[in-house]
């Protein structure tokens, strides 16, 4: 029996003829990247005109892309980044460097005598100064000092405005300054010199008059007032100029609570493979008031008249990685700045001065240097490891040096190599001075001698020590 005949089927069209979404912005190729990846300008139109905050979630639905796509996407955006096209800020929106993220919080600094609101963004990680927002309120004015609003931002002309979209739980802003009693009243005298107003104390929280304190200023003119919530003590005592130094310039002494948690965490991380160095006696010889030890050294003969060294630093990128909270809070910083009695570190306590600090008897993770020396002092060769290291000891300057003067060396002055100088009280074992000091001078001796007939510029410079008695 015949089959009857089939209904013929309605032809799918040709992939290209499809109709595109109209939702979707325009595609373009890119070297070998997916079609579908957006390229850097379509990612920077987007941001730009995004009525909310455009995170990696939002660009990729914007722009229609899943698997693979999304992946590509991540690491354009951190290309982007590297390249400083864009920024995102600590709730993961990106927004143009320089510019500022179309949703974000702000926080008042100043009430001018019109009343005019002026703002600057909670959180900036950029490297460009934070820009200085003028704040629009619709009906009557309620901000003050201090105070945090989750606002709308635009961009008119070369400024920037924003519209208040919920006011946010109070943030205090701190300002440094001496207690002055007139009459029955306290005032706040402010140590910026640019600040000219004095502040009205509320709450003086068992200070008085003469005290240096930081107090939380809020309020609007003209009945802007303060309130004291540290006592400082004396500001003429030396650590009051740290900590003078400190408000002046605006370092950042405080770390956010994520950026601590987050160095609590990672300091407790096993060091896992690394070659393993702790059996040698590598050794940290710093300035006797070293605060922390991010550096040490080894070297043995090698049997062939050259010398074997090691030089072991702090692996600080273990524990700090890209994109982090530590990374971002590091970056805000730039450099640990010391003062003659405190320092404020570029990471938190737990790492600066203990996990990454190459302490006497603790095994640490380090970047090292293996080179091989020659007799004659040139440098035969070299490689870079990661490494478990092990402290022998920490040993000041001074105290290496005598200890190498009671084994019969000669004495070198660092700044001045050709001067000879009185042995200096020390002590160091006996059996570290012949495993690690004798060996490591013996290297110096060589290296030195090339260095002298490189005849190199020497520069015979004070040492400044600033001493708070």
């Amino acid at each position: 029996m015949a089959r009857p005949p089939r209904t013929p089927r309605t032809p799918r069209p040709a992939r290209d003829a499809r109709p595109s979404r109209s939702s979707r912005p325009p595609r373009k190729q890119s070297g070998n990247r997916s079609s579908g990846l957006p390229n850097r300008k379509q990612i920077l139109d987007f941001i730009a005109s995004s009525d909310q905050p455009a995170g990696k979630r939002e660009i990729a639905r914007a722009f229609g892309l899943s698997g693979q796509d999304k992946i590509e996407l991540k690491a354009l955006l951190k290309d982007m980044a590297d390249e400083g096209l864009i920024d995102h800020s600590r709730g993961r929106a990106f927004h143009q460097m320089g510019g500022v993220p179309k949703v974000t919080v702000l926080r008042v600094s100043q009430v001018d005598d019109s009343g005019h609101v002026f703002a600057v963004p909670e959180q900036w990680h950029a490297e460009t100064p934070a820009p200085r927002l003028r704040v629009i309120e619709h009906g009557k004015s309620a901000l003050g000092i201090g105070d945090r609003v989750l606002s709308r931002t635009e961009q008119k002309g070369e400024a920037w405005v924003a519209h208040p979209l919920k006011k946010l739980e109070r943030s205090a802003e701190l300002a440094l300054g001496v207690v002055k009693k007139e009459g029955e009243r306290f005032w706040l005298s402010p140590v910026d010199k640019k600040e000219r107003r004095e502040f009205s104390i509320t709450e003086l929280n068992d200070a008085e008059p003469g005290d240096l304190v930081l107090c939380e200023v809020s309020g609007r003119p003209p009945r802007v007032t303060a309130r004291v919530d540290a006592v400082l003590g004396d500001p003429f005592a030396p650590r009051s100029f740290s900590l003078i130094a400190i408000h002046k310039h605006g370092l950042r002494a405080e770390f956010a609570p994520e950026a601590i948690d987050e160095a609590h965490r990672v300091a407790k991380l096993p060091l896992g493979e690394r070659e393993d160095l702790t059996h040698l006696p590598i050794v940290a010889i710093d300035p006797e008031d070293a605060r922390d030890h991010d550096d040490a050294i080894w070297a043995e003969a090698d049997g062939e008249g050259g010398w074997n060294a090691i030089v072991a630093i702090a692996d600080v990128s273990f524990y700090v990685r890209p994109g982090s909270e530590l990374d971002r809070e590091a970056r805000a910083r730039g450099n640990s700045v010391y003062f003659p009695d405190r320092v404020v570190p570029m990471l938190p306590e737990e790492l600066s001065a203990d996990i990454c600090s190459l302490k006497e008897g603790k095994d640490r993770a380090a970047l090292t240097c293996h080179l091989k020396i020659g007799k004659d002092g040139t440098l035969k060769d070299w490689r870079f490891t990661r490494a478990k290291v092990r402290i022998a000891a920490n040993i000041a300057y001074e105290d290496a040096q005598a200890a190498m003067d009671a084994a019969g060396e000669a004495r070198i002055e660092v700044s001045s190599p050709t001067c000879v100088m009185p042995p200096i009280e020390g002590r160091v074992p006996q059996e570290l001075v012949e495993k690690a000091l004798k060996p490591l001078w013996a290297c110096w001796r060589a290296l030195f001698a090339a260095r002298q007939k490189r005849d190199p510029l020497e520069l015979d410079l004070p040492e400044r020590r600033v001493a708070i008695s």
